[in-house]
């Protein structure tokens, strides 16, 4: 059997969209890429005709060049990897390589072949090519059937200006846009299922996010922020993650209880972790929050009490989930990876000195009344500058002294 060089090419279809800004985003998939590939046995990774191609070096396996593509596919931006071969522009060739990329599939009775030849000076059109690849197919796997539609495996071949790539194996991606092309914001992350997913969507819509982790401490155990350490070692493999700020808030929230009317505390809560997460967005040039809110899912996320909490800061608050149903969300977060690690018990700041009966429709001169009993703006910079910062694998990490 001829061996070729084994290659992943990168499709993707949003970017595609993109007028004279295209260039900008597909340099920016392509940098992430690199980074986020660098323990796979990468030789380089190219544009080529509407898509990136990662070239692995010869001799990688089909085991190694897999996890390669699973990888890939999980990375925003992307909408489809397949994992095939590049060889030289003749039938020979090519057909050799179209036997070379089915026997790698696993199980299947029916195939068919797509060609496509992107240059017109290569002198067989895209149906002959079907035609000569589909009988060279047939004649290696006479067990096995042509079937137009619906087959078990498809073989693509996709001729270029100097050679040829030919792939049967394809997974589908997460699509959305690079993560570092729409700008950076704060994602107020706990240890809890709903956040993480609210963070991995703003990170497909091709956000730089950046954590603000609110623990109990010291009044709880620190339980919380080695979960959401452990979330964030699941995030960072595709990207999504840069840094972390964790705050202290335990013996704020203790000041908060002693004088504060008992129904208004998760709210004054909530506006003390806004307006630091606000805090730590000017520090790094974010210009958002976000958070994993979901309409009426629990007392602090009425309208009502959306509101009351919008009103302490200037920027925008982003919601992705905010119209998401919990099982649509846990359904996310197992497809993500971070469930299990969400589904554990750890004592946090969301569940500390919370009252009987909180408050579901806060009026905001209320909430304001009982917020002028404490010196806010001195807690928010405490919170602000205590914070301990960690440092994730992110091809868009810029290092802080």
């Amino acid at each position: 059997m001829i061996m070729y060089q084994r290659v992943i090419l990168v499709h993707y279809h949003e970017i595609g969209l993109k007028g004279k800004n295209r260039g900008s985003f597909e340099q920016r998939l392509l940098k992430n890429l690199k980074f986020l590939l660098e323990g796979f046995p990468v030789v380089d990774i190219h544009r080529i005709s509407g898509r990136l191609v990662v070239f692995l070096k010869e001799g990688t396996s089909l085991h190694i060049a897999c996890a390669c593509e699973e990888i890939i596919a999980q990375i925003p931006g992307v909408a489809r990897a397949s994992c095939g071969f590049k060889c030289p522009r003749n039938m020979d060739d090519i057909g050799q390589a179209a036997i070379n990329a089915l026997a790698e599939v696993q199980t299947f009775e029916t195939f068919k072949v797509q060609a496509r030849r992107n240059h017109t000076d290569f002198e067989i059109d895209s149906m002959q090519i079907n035609r000569d690849i589909g009988a060279i197919l047939c004649e290696a796997y006479p067990t096995k059937h042509v079937k137009m539609k619906s087959p078990d495996v498809q073989v693509d071949v996709e001729v270029i200006q100097n050679s040829a790539f030919v792939y049967a194996k394809s997974i589908v991606g997460i699509g959305g846009l690079p993560v570092g092309s729409s700008g950076r914001v704060v994602c107020l992350l706990s240890s809890g299922i709903d956040s993480p997913v609210a963070l991995w969507r703003l990170a497909r819509r091709g956000a730089n996010c950046i954590g603000v982790h609110f623990s109990g401490a010291p009044v709880t155990s620190d339980t919380s922020e080695y979960l959401v350490d452990d979330i964030a070692h699941v995030l960072e493999k595709t990207g999504c993650i840069s840094r972390i700020y964790t705050c202290a808030m335990g013996d704020y929230q203790r000041e908060i209880s002693v004088l504060a009317p008992p129904p208004l505390r998760v709210i004054l809560y909530r506006r003390l972790m806004f307006k630091t997460a606000e805090r730590i967005a000017h520090i790094e040039g974010a210009r958002a929050l976000v958070t994993g809110e979901s309409l009426g899912q629990v007392a602090s996320q009425t309208l009502d009490n959306i509101a009351a909490t919008d009103q302490s800061v200037n920027l925008p608050i982003l919601r992705p989930l905010i119209g998401t149903d919990k099982q649509e969300i846990i359904a996310q977060a197992q497809q993500l990876g971070t469930f299990e690690i969400s589904s554990q018990d750890a004592p946090d700041c969301c569940t500390l000195f919370m009252p009987r009966s909180p408050e579901t429709h806060a009026k905001i001169d209320a909430v304001l009344q009982a917020e002028s009993e404490y010196p806010l703006e001195n807690w928010v910079e405490e919170l602000a500058s205590n914070a301990c910062v960690h440092e994730y694998n992110s091809p868009l990490l810029k290092r802080k002294n």
